[in-house]
């Protein structure tokens, strides 16, 4: 298991979520990153979801 990191922005760039969580792979980590994002109303947002090697897993612009 490892400690992802999910962060969701304004458009003028200003930190609206900012949270880690813990997932047994990449896969796992997408499907819980998105259903943070559904849950929490800031999916549409920016946002991005990074593995604990730094690696980017999910991404919206």
């Amino acid at each position: 298991m490892g400690v992802y990191k999910l962060t969701a922005f304004e458009p003028a760039g200003k930190k609206i979520l900012d949270e880690g969580f813990e997932a047994k792979d990449d896969s796992e980590a997408k499907q819980i990153g998105e259903r943070l994002l559904k849950e929490k109303g800031v999916y549409e947002k920016t946002h991005r979801c990074t593995s604990p090697k730094g690696e980017l897993i999910l991404f919206h612009r």
